[in-house]
């Protein structure tokens, strides 16, 4: 692809925006492999008794539109020239066709949609779903999201013009006409994979017109501009390009160097998720049967499945409960710090059934609980917080296995997010794997991801690996032993036995 002569690229910026649960960012990059600006701004979860789980979409945008004008006045010197989002998955916004919010975010974690996706899939065989939209369904989708809006709130349905997944949303409410990515799209349930559109027999058993959702774009497609209001609102300069992004796992890959099949990125926050990429499944039917999905990567070409679980919130659990003193005292990004000095240098011998939370792909935990077996009087802190490590680990460990099995290998992986900053749970996750677990200087990858791709489809970099090559630097590589990886896998026989066990009996409770 050649390059495009039109952009000075000695004088410009690329804007990436990462919207998060918790949380949006931003981050301007030069073209020639410099970080200009980052920067976050919270938001917050509604929790209620009733289970519902919202935020607050016009305080959102509000938020998007501060991290913008704070981006502009750092790159006024080097403007910036085209953006593009990555955002989590699965949630939307309902909107009108001029860019009115409608309603707040229900988040997938909320607990609306379950008899409507119950309804709905018995509509269809479960492998005939999967063939068209190989995903495993869940309440946690966008379909139930808007099935029990139209049920429960027909107003608002019939009032929402676009129901827009969250990225897309941003980008629509900053200028382009309505679209879906189709990273994010493919986490709806309406998505035909093999079609790269949205499925028609799905839309109609859905009940739902194809009207309300955008036209479907691949990563790095143009769609649209900002709006020359909103530019002088936002401190821009004209004609900002906005480019489609996509799911931010998918991001988090491009922008940690996982762009080739048989890598695969391991991001560590208050979900872990691992996202191997891999080229082609010969049979849609043996990842059914392992209940893991694929989705369009961001790369053209290549595929991703989501391999999840609640580590660092299990994580968090062990701080709060066993380390009051150290999270009274000392700054929070250096607990683990300390803590890791306490923890043994060989494993642990403790396993750990790491379901304190619901758990994601590929067992799918709904009725979250955990528990810690092998304790003695002579037990430790320190046992116990690298056994949580160990085991959490040893969850994605065995579906990595299983999709070897497939013929899907995965042969390097990056790491990103808070957690990466721990030394000691990177190095248990290489001895674990037997494979070298890469730390890259930027951690923030989902955002640098939205960034670069903005940058290639602007074509101010001929191809994504161009950009990757630029940004994606390594920190530190963490080294398996081989000894330790022989222990592991010892531990590991222990773990496969005790977990249905454990997982049954816990399920009675």
């Amino acid at each position: 692809m050649p390059k495009n002569p039109e952009y000075d690229r000695q004088f410009m910026s690329l804007l990436g925006i990462d919207i998060g649960t918790s949380g949006s960012k931003v981050m301007a990059v030069s073209a020639d492999g410099r970080v200009y600006t980052f920067q976050y701004l919270m938001h917050e979860t509604r929790h209620s008794d009733a289970g519902h789980m919202e935020i607050d979409s016009s305080r959102l945008w509000n938020n998007v539109q501060e991290l913008i004008l704070r981006a502009a006045a750092a790159t006024k010197h080097d403007p910036v020239q085209a953006l593009c989002v990555s955002s989590f998955g699965e949630a939307c916004v309902p909107v009108t066709k001029d860019r009115k919010i409608l309603a707040d975010i229900i988040l997938g974690t909320d607990c609306r949609g379950r008899s409507e996706i119950d309804d709905f899939l018995n509509k269809i065989p479960a492998e005939d779903f999967y063939r068209i939209c190989p995903n495993i369904p869940g309440i946690q989708y966008t379909l139930p999201k808007i099935l029990w809006i139209k049920k429960n709130n027909p107003e608002l349905y019939r009032a929402a013009d676009f129901f827009l997944l969250i990225g897309d949303f941003i980008g629509f409410m900053l200028g382009a006409e309505p679209y879906a990515s189709t990273s994010l799209a493919c986490r709806t349930l309406l998505f035909d994979l093999d079609a790269g559109n949205w499925s028609d027999r799905l839309l109609t058993l859905a009940g739902l017109p194809r009207g309300k959702f955008g036209r479907i774009l691949s990563a790095g497609k143009c769609a649209g501009e900002v709006t020359p209001v909103l530019a002088e609102k936002l401190k821009l300069p004209g004609r900002i390009k906005i480019l489609a992004g996509g799911h931010d796992q998918c991001l988090n890959a491009l922008g940690s160097g996982a762009i080739n099949a048989g890598s695969a990125v391991c991001g560590i926050g208050t979900y872990e998720c691992i996202t191997p990429v891999f080229s082609a499944v010969r049979e849609k039917k043996d990842m059914f049967r392992q209940n893991l999905n694929i989705g369009c990567h961001v790369v053209p070409e290549l595929f991703v499945s989501f391999i999840y679980n609640q580590a660092g919130s299990l994580v968090k659990w062990f701080r709060d409960t066993f380390a009051q003193k150290e999270k009274n005292e000392i700054p929070q990004d250096e607990i683990f710090s300390a803590l890791s000095g306490e923890m043994p240098e060989g494993p642990s011998g403790l396993l750990v059934l790491p379901c304190f939370e619901p758990a994601g792909a590929p067992l799918y935990v709904s009725d979250a609980k955990g528990a810690i077996t092998g304790l003695t009087t002579s037990t430790r802190r320190g046992d116990i917080l690298k056994a949580i490590m160990e085991s959490s680990t040893f969850y994605f460990y065995e579906a990595l296995e299983k999709l070897s099995a497939l013929d899907i290998k995965t042969e390097n992986f990056t790491v990103t997010g808070g957690g990466s900053k721990s030394d000691s749970w990177l190095k248990i996750h290489a001895d674990i794997f037997g494979m070298p677990f890469i730390r890259p200087e930027i951690s923030e990858a989902s955002v640098l991801g939205a960034a670069l791709l903005a940058g290639t489809g602007l074509k101010i970099w001929a191809s994504l690996k161009e950009a990757s090559v630029l940004f994606c630097r390594t920190d530190r590589i963490f080294f398996p032993d081989r000894e330790q990886h022989i222990k592991y896998q010892e531990l590991f026989q222990k773990y496969k036995k005790l977990f249905p066990l454990l997982y049954q009996f816990l399920r009675k409770m």
